[in-house]
């Protein structure tokens, strides 16, 4: 399995990176900073970094043409890159803002990222996936409660934009040999999303971890043919086996 994991250097992303070299994929993992990936990347068996900015649609282009030319093809894109609130109001999680509090700069940014941009990098790759044979995409998503929480203006919506826009790629696709897929931690994650004055210690926060099993499942044969589905890590042993016994 060859995979492409936006913003691969931390968080999800490298979780989930990690995860599928280690299961012998060979990862792709992009991040702004092409030196940055490259180190990350060097960590990883068989994997290799890429530059690529995902507001950028010239540099979306030309990151998929070097990862797909040193893959030798790509049959999974994980759309993961993305920004939260942290960028927005750094202590959001215990002073939150009205969404009238925001500046528009800041708005824009974390939707050209995390809804522009997923959108740009699944146009540039959905064709070559067609023209190839197929693959799979799997979008990152967000509970929907933090979709709707007071103070989260612009992270709820941008994440509840890049959910639409997952499930009316899966509708555009149904019939074809892409799948998409939903995937989401199950909760808050101990990331660099986090507000740095913020203790995860004894206040249930999730591992990166947790993402690596199911993206690891839907990278395997077990999931071929596996469509528009929203698939929660932290509940995705239940929901594999609630799976299996419907089959």
């Amino acid at each position: 399995m060859k995979v492409l994991v936006t913003g691969g250097t931390s968080g999800l992303g490298l979780a989930m990176a990690s995860a599928l070299a280690a299961t012998g994929a060979t990862v792709a993992l992009t991040g702004r900073s092409g030196e940055r990936a490259e180190s990350v990347a060097a960590g990883l068996p068989g994997a290799t970094g890429v530059e690529m900015d995902v507001r950028d649609e010239s540099s979306v282009a030309r990151a998929v043409d070097r990862a797909w030319s040193r893959l030798g093809g790509i049959d999974m894109l994980v759309n993961n890159a993305g920004i939260g609130m942290r960028t927005v109001n750094p202590r959001f999680m215990t002073q939150p803002q009205g969404f009238w509090e925001v500046p528009p700069d800041a708005f824009r940014a974390v939707i050209d990222t995390n809804l522009t941009g997923y959108f740009l990098v699944a146009r540039e790759i959905t064709p070559r996936m067609l023209a190839s044979g197929g693959g799979r995409i799997v979008n990152i998503s967000i509970n929907h409660s933090t979709m709707r929480r007071a103070g989260f203006v612009p992270y709820g919506p941008s994440r509840a934009g890049s959910e639409a826009l997952s499930r009316i790629m899966a509708a555009d696709l149904r019939g074809t040999d892409v799948t998409v897929n939903l995937l989401l931690p199950g909760g808050a994650t101990v990331t660099g999303m986090l507000p740095q004055d913020v203790t995860t210690e004894g206040h249930g926060f999730l591992s990166p971890a947790v993402m690596g099993p199911p993206i690891v499942w839907l990278a395997s044969d077990d999931a071929a043919g596996v469509h528009d589905e929203r698939i929660v890590a932290a509940e995705f042993g239940q929901w594999l086996r609630d799976r299996e016994s419907r089959q």
